[in-house]
């Protein structure tokens, strides 16, 4: 193994680039600071990550697991983009009351709202616990022994430091297996929201400029969050207080310049810049077609039965989105890939490799890249099925039954304790589930699958083909016609007299039962393969480290907290923008986009009425345009949505919602010429805010530079 410290310090200026790379922040000062320094940075390391001190990383937390947030007043508001936010505002609308739809401020605390589920997680702090987890390893164990080895000692490690429960604390494998840190964390679940603008302004452009350039779009919502009395975490009470947080960011309004320092804080949530040709391959040709093809049919679903009903649109809005946005985002990694013959590079890197190795006569490597290519030879058709398999139950909510309301039905069916808590779970499900959808939704992704898998699928199933459609029908209508999980009235009936043997004999619990079980099945020789290959991909992350023949030498991204650090920094000149440059875009290009009543590109007529009035208030740009979005050069992926976008000083200048379709194989290969990050304005979100929706109470509470 190569200590981080030695292996970066190597090649930190050999190969990196400014704006490459997704930095821990326990490293800074040895592996960063002078960099960000001669960019332009006016913090110390330890202003920006301290243990013992109030420092930015106590500012910026992750967002219910999947984006990235920060606080921006002392009294506990926390700002997110509006995706981020999306199924929380979608869960607390109704057709009567819809704040997807309409946006929504709360005037006042006692006015904000409360979703099911929200939390956010702040960081602590972290440590490297490499030389511990290793030192219980040796050559000899196979794959399951290492496992094992590595779960004890990172058991041990979680209950060390989470001082009896105090901290959730979480051991991660980073370099492929080859180093190993730990993370402690903090949750509080009292999360309230504050406000969103209307879904014409936080999500304007929808699917069309999802990922595209020049780009108009508000995407930002707000939340509280509460504590007891003494700042800890509590569930939710009405005697909760808003947080006191040990640090928050301040605001500045003073717009940004071409070249502008740029640093973003963040939880970027999975990169594969260690991914061998192999496996590059295998997404591009298998993996990635499947998951485009079936993301559309399940689109065209939901989208069929939210076009008729405001109830069903609120119930999907937040699932048809996050599959929306996949499916761009895999048919954009095929086409970027595929264009920059990114496997090919690979491919030609490992072979220096190989020679690299037999000329130092290191047993260690020999053979790798063989292990890794048969590996991926040998499933590249289950890529292809695992990805039809896995949209089903992206798609379909009754496809996993046997995983949710099921499990819930099943442990109630064996004591009875619980019951509010099942009978909750029942009315939630209720509440949210259009069997009409359903159905069709079940339907069309098993017919999708029974002709596009091209593998082994279920018994249960493989008597069914694409031209016995109607036997398919004949099926799912008996399934719903008996299933407990189909009707209100049998639901109430099990809860009366609840049935271990109904429901487990029940029939769409058998369906997902087999289509998971099916889809989690070992196979010997996959498996065989894949000890093989997961021993291999370690040893060329470690062989290529000590090479130096990789250009990447940072750990991929895995929702822990990073750092990445650029300039503002332009596309070339683009007609579609009205901007002077092509770094940022403004309020009259909005306006310019927006068509009456259509589902992308309307917009409020109060929003208009400003534009015409140029009533911009402080947040106008000193050439006196509305600033909407803007271009950064910084390094991310999702997770990052939300994450603050921070000035030379750590003061908020914007908030980090998308990437450019051209750099769109980011995750794989950094383009240090194409890719970019899309940031909403924080003059944008500060007027809208006060201008627009009249909240400028929210505005008084931020520490507002000018």
């Amino acid at each position: 193994m190569k200590n981080i410290l030695v292996a970066l310090s190597l090649f930190v200026g050999m190969f990196v680039h400014a704006d490459e790379g997704m930095w821990f922040l326990m490293f800074l000062d040895r592996l960063n600071q002078r960099d960000m320094e001669k960019m332009g940075l006016q913090l110390t390391s330890e202003e920006i990550y301290s243990i013992n001190n109030s420092s930015l990383k106590d500012a910026i937390v992750q967002f219910n697991g999947g984006c990235t947030a920060e606080l921006v007043s002392s009294q506990g508001l926390v700002l997110t983009n509006h995706h981020c936010g999306y199924s929380a505002i979608a869960e607390l609308s109704s057709p009567k009351n819809d704040y997807l739809t309409d946006g929504f401020w709360a005037s006042n605390k006692e006015q904000e709202m409360k979703p099911n589920s929200l939390f956010v997680r702040f960081f602590v702090r972290m440590d490297d616990v490499s030389k511990r987890i290793l030192n219980q390893l040796n050559n000899e164990m196979t794959e399951d022994e290492r496992a094992k080895a590595i779960k004890e000692e990172t058991k041990k490690i979680e209950e060390e430091n989470s001082e009896n429960g105090k901290y959730v604390v979480s051991v991660r494998s980073f370099f492929q297996g080859n180093e190993y840190y730990y993370f402690v964390y903090q949750d509080y679940t009292d999360v309230r929201l504050v406000g969103t603008p209307p879904a014409s302004v936080g999500k304007f452009g929808g699917d069309t400029d999802n990922w595209e350039w020049p780009r108009h779009t508000g995407d930002f919502s707000m939340f509280r969050v509460y504590a007891d009395a003494e700042g800890n975490p509590a569930e939710y009470s009405k005697n909760n207080v808003p947080l006191k947080p040990k640090h928050h960011l301040p605001v500045n309004i003073n717009g940004v310049e071409k070249d502008d320092f740029a640093m973003i804080l963040g939880y970027p949530g999975r990169t594969n810049r260690w991914l061998p040709s192999g496996g590059i391959d295998q997404n591009v040709k298998f993996a990635y077609p499947a998951w485009v093809e079936a993301s559309k049919k399940a689109m065209d679903v939901m989208k069929k039965h939210m076009d008729t009903d405001d109830a069903i649109r609120l119930n999907y809005a937040s699932k048809y989105a996050g599959v929306a946005n996949y499916w761009k985002n895999r048919q954009g990694m095929i086409d970027a890939l595929t264009k920059f013959k990114t496997a090919e590079s690979k491919a030609k890197n490992e072979a220096k490799f190989d020679r690299w190795s037999k000329k130092k006569k290191n047993v260690t490597y020999t053979g790798i890249v063989k292990d890794i290519n048969d590996y991926y030879a040998l499933t590249n058709d289950k890529a292809r099925h695992d990805n039809y398999l896995r949209m089903i139950f992206r798609g379909s909510k009754l496809s996993t039954i046997s995983r949710s309301l099921g499990r819930t039905l099943s442990k109630y069916s064996d004591d009875q304790a619980d019951k509010d808590q099942t009978k909750n779970s029942i009315s939630n499900f209720l509440a949210t589930t259009d069997l009409s959808l359903e159905k069709e939704m079940l339907k069309e992704m098993l017919l999708l699958y029974i002709e596009k898998a091209n593998y082994i699928l279920p018994e249960f199933i493989d008597t069914y083909s694409i031209g016995l459609n109607r036997e398919l029908d004949l099926y799912l209508d008996a399934m719903f016609e008996l299933s407990v999980f189909t009707s209100n009235k049998r639901l109430n009936a099990f809860m009366t007299l609840p049935s271990k043997e109904l429901i487990e004999n029940d029939p769409l619990m058998i369906l997902s039962n087999n289509l998971l079980n099916h889809y989690f099945a070992s196979d010997t020789k996959i498996d065989e393969a894949k000890d093989k290959f997961d021993r291999a991909y370690r040893m060329l992350v470690d062989g290529m480290r000590a090479s130096g023949l990789s250009p990447v030498i940072y750990p991929d991204a895995n929702s822990t907290l990073r750092l990445t650090y650029g300039k503002v920094s332009p596309l070339p000149s683009d007609p579609r923008n009205d901007a002077k440059e092509n770094y940022y875009t403004t309020l009259k290009g909005t306006v310019k986009k927006f068509i009456d009543d259509d589902p992308e590109f309307d917009l409020p007529q109060g929003l208009i009425d400003l534009y015409e009035a140029k009533d911009f208030g402080q947040y106008a740009d000193s050439d006196g345009y509305m600033p909407v979005n803007f271009l950064t050069n910084n390094d991310i992926t999702g997770g990052n949505s939300g994450s603050p976008v921070l000035n030379a000083k750590g003061e908020l200048i914007g908030l980090a919602f998308d990437g450019n379709i051209e750099a769109m194989a980011g995750d794989v290969i950094f383009d240090n010429k194409l890719q970019k990050t899309i940031n909403v304005d924080i003059r944008y979100v500060l007027f809208l805010i006060d201008k627009y929706a009249g909240a400028k109470h929210i505005v008084d509470e931020m520490t507002v530079i000018k």
